[in-house]
């Protein structure tokens, strides 16, 4: 049986770019280098026929350890929520009202970038608090 080697996390959106940046400020993730042969990644995009140009952007984590994430323009807007959404983990280790300030701490520097608080969702005997939130272009994920 063949093991994974690597996962990529997908995302379809409208905002390729835009959405991927996002998530690099909120993960510590860069875009990477431009493919072998263009020095920028406005010089490969002025390669692509002009139809894909701009329809998919990516951000990794600089040391190699997080999963690549891959941000893809799709002609459909999001309708439902999502059935996969990332945990930022930014409480581990934490509890009670320690923790719902980390969570809270970072509630404020991502709602500055331009995402939305959903709820707070606080301990319940089975599960640490953890805050739902909203990315810039509507898809939930939590702080955890």
């Amino acid at each position: 049986m063949a093991s994974v080697k690597q996962v990529q996390v997908t995302f379809d959106c409208a905002e390729p770019e835009r959405v991927a940046r996002f998530w690099c400020e909120v993960l510590g993730y860069v875009v990477p280098p431009p493919p072998k042969g263009f020095a920028t990644w406005d010089d490969y995009q002025g390669s692509l026929p002009p139809e894909r140009r701009g329809s998919g952007f990516a951000c990794v984590d600089p040391s190699g350890v997080g999963p690549r994430l891959y941000f893809q323009r799709v002609p459909e807007g999001k309708v439902v929520k999502n059935r996969v959404h990332l945990d930022v983990r930014v409480g581990t280790g934490l509890v009670g009202e320690e923790r719902v300030g980390a969570l809270e701490n970072e509630c404020a520097r991502l709602i500055a970038l331009g995402a939305e608080r959903v709820r707070l969702l606080r301990a319940d005997g089975y599960n640490e608090s953890c805050l739902v939130m909203r990315d810039i272009e509507g898809n939930e994920f939590c702080l955890d």
